[in-house]
């Protein structure tokens, strides 16, 4: 399922694809594709395409973790964030089999802390995913522990209809572009 719904974003999404790519790169200078170093499955380090929505340069952190965020996110940048549509590349990470379409979005390679939980809960055994059962209660305004609760959650109730509830609230998500913080 995710081999065949990974190749259908690809394909239907290439157009959008393609025109959020080159307005990436009109806005600023540097590379439409952020590949940002990410923590998958068992905590093996995998890269994983992100439209850039920072300015070059930016510091390698969590958005979270930036004395002054807003210095770094470009305008394009904001908007794509907010409708999670610099997410869009990671199609190609599950066709590759480091992500799955539903589970526990991939940490990054620098989140001890989160890594650290996910592992001691069990949560590390699952291939990460474009979106997830955090993503859908609470998104950017939870604390890790309660992310890493929900990710529990997920684990101890995976099931296909889970999934697709899961990827309706995305979409959802996005529209409204709820719980995003940067």
């Amino acid at each position: 399922m995710d081999i065949a719904g990974g190749l259908a974003g690809l394909i239907l999404l290439s157009p959008l694809l393609l025109g959020l790519g080159l307005a990436v790169r009109l806005e600023s200078p540097g590379p439409a594709l952020h590949w940002s170093r990410r923590v998958g499955r068992f905590n093996r380090i995998f890269a994983m395409p992100k439209f850039r929505t920072m300015r070059t340069g930016a510091p390698d952190v969590a958005t979270h973790l930036l004395s002054d965020p807003e210095q770094w996110i470009t305008p394009l940048g904001r908007f794509l964030r907010r409708t999670s549509l610099d997410e869009i590349p990671q199609f190609w990470s599950v066709l590759k089999g480091d992500m799955s379409l539903v589970g526990p979005r991939p940490a990054l390679f620098n989140q001890d802390d989160l890594v650290a939980l996910r592992t001691t809960a069990g949560v590390d055994a699952l291939r990460p995913g474009l979106t997830g059962w955090a993503q859908i209660n609470g998104r950017d305004e939870l604390p890790i522990p309660e992310k890493v609760k929900l990710d529990r959650e997920y684990l101890e109730r995976m099931s296909l209809s889970l999934d697709f509830k899961i990827m309706a609230g995305t979409a959802w998500a996005a529209v409204t572009g709820r719980g995003v913080s940067h």
